[in-house]
């Protein structure tokens, strides 16, 4: 994105060919001449207390801010610690992980006392250097593009102090830094402002689609005609905590509605049915939860042969079956669409089919993932928390609101109509957050390096 603000007057080749020309009274240098950096203490996890000292490790330090959800503390400063209590201003980043070069933070007064741990390093400026400015350095993406020349690449990504000292930044004189760090600070504020406003925009389009589609599954569509007092006439439900429900539909238990026989509803096989060694990489496809959370059944190579398929027939799954995810994240539920490879279910899903006279599947399905009654109902039943899992016992006891078979089609549509709308309007939103963020990464990038003029009396 291009900045329209001044340029200086001559520039200079840096030397340095990811950095390009800058400012003729610009200097390049590596950090290591104007940082002093040091590593953490090796604090042992099993002394760390409640209160105390906090402790600054890798997981508080996050993209451009501290994190101190799940703080550790330190019972006391003792002599041997002096050299790792941190200070304001401070820098610090996260030497591991798969973020590294984007886990850093700037130490605020509001923080400290701070300990610092090891695997993260601690940058203090010296007088060439203004902390400021060298923290915006770390946010334009010449750093990042240092720490992938840089780091080691095995299980767990890293940087060692090495890489750190060895960046090269280029050095403008210190009423500049200071100028440049205050011009960065009210621009991006501004900016982070926009996007701020544009989030809660996109959390209220979301919250309005969710009351329009609460509605409809809940009171219908005359419950949407747009007058204050709709014209929706309303039974008792004879289920106390539903209430009133619109004339014409029932509450059902889920059992009710499935087909016959052990068919209706069905876990996956035991895990030990479908061992590693009867993997094939072609032949009838192996269904699980990933396909359903992704909502996407073409997805994974996991198969098995003709005769384990005749094995496990029981467990193949038909275009308009509903298959439910049983473990981690669970309740999220599909229906099987038309274009399934022929194969089976794993032993995470369990699949229900419903009788064609009653319900559609995919209303069954919505219910199951959108419905808040249905949710409430999942933690009841598990005990309080979904994450225990769900079994086949729990989903025929649910209580389903259903309206007739041609209102469900109606409601349906409703809803594929009001998703594509707030899809289109949230996926702008996001384009103009996303098109700011890059406003922001190329407006630190010109600034500090030179590309563009920063005054004092910048605005």
């Amino acid at each position: 994105m291009k900045i329209n603000l001044e340029t200086y007057p001559t520039y200079k080749p840096s030397g340095v060919e990811w950095l390009g020309e800058i400012p003729e009274h610009w200097e390049v240098s590596r950090l290591k001449n104007h940082i002093d950096l040091i590593t953490g203490y090796p604090f042992k996890s099993e002394k760390y207390t409640t209160e105390g000292i906090k402790l600054a490790r890798g997981i508080n330090v996050k993209e451009g801010v501290f994190n101190w959800d799940e703080t550790r503390y330190w019972p006391a400063l003792e002599k041997h610690l002096e050299d790792f209590l941190l200070e304001t201003n401070d820098i610090l980043i996260g030497m591991d992980g798969s973020k590294v070069g984007k886990n850093f933070c700037k130490v605020k007064e509001s923080d400290l006392p701070i300990l610092l741990l090891q695997r993260v390093a601690r940058l203090r400026a010296n007088g060439s250097l203004k902390s400021d400015f060298l923290f915006y350095n770390f946010l334009n993406k010449n750093f990042l593009i240092w720490v992938e020349m840089s780091k080691t690449d095995p299980m767990v990504p890293h940087i060692a102090p090495t890489d750190i000292h060895d960046f090269i930044i280029p050095i403008p004189p210190l009423s500049e830094q200071t100028a440049i760090a205050a011009f960065l600070d009210r621009k991006t504020a501004l900016i982070e402002q926009a996007i701020g406003i544009k989030q809660k925009q996109i959390e209220l389009l979301k919250e309005r689609r969710q009351i329009l589609i609460h509605k409809a599954v809940t009171r219908g569509i005359g419950s949407l005609s747009g007058v204050e007092t709709p014209n929706v006439k309303l039974k008792e439900s004879g289920v106390e905590w539903i209430g009133e429900i619109p004339e014409g539909w029932e509450v059902k238990r889920l059992k009710t509605l499935l087909q016959e026989g052990r068919d209706g509803i069905r876990i996956g096989p035991f895990g030990s049915s479908i061992k590693s060694e009867i993997l094939k990489p072609k032949g009838f496809k192996i269904y699980g939860q990933e396909h359903v959370i992704a909502d996407d059944f073409s997805i994974g190579e996991k198969y098995i042969d003709e005769n384990d398929f005749m094995r496990l027939s029981n467990y193949e799954l038909f275009a308009g079956d509903i298959v439910i995810t049983m473990m981690g994240t669970t309740g999220k539920s599909k229906v099987v669409p038309n274009s399934i490879e022929r194969g089976i279910m794993d032993s995470h899903l369990i699949r229900v089919r419903t009788k064609n006279n009653q319900a559609k599947p995919e209303f069954v399905s919505f219910l199951i993932n959108d419905s808040e009654y249905i949710f409430d109902q999942i933690k009841l039943r598990g005990k309080g928390s979904i994450m225990e899992g769900l079994n086949s016992s729990i989903v025929k006891s649910l209580h389903l609101l259903l309206p007739p078979l041609n209102e469900q089609k109606s409601i349906l549509l409703y809803i594929d109509e009001i998703n594509s709308k707030f899809k289109i309007t949230i996926s702008l939103k996001e384009q103009e957050i996303e098109k700011l963020k890059e406003y922001k990464a190329t407006l630190i990038n010109s600034a500090v390096t030179g590309k563009i003029k920063v005054d004092n009396d910048d605005k």
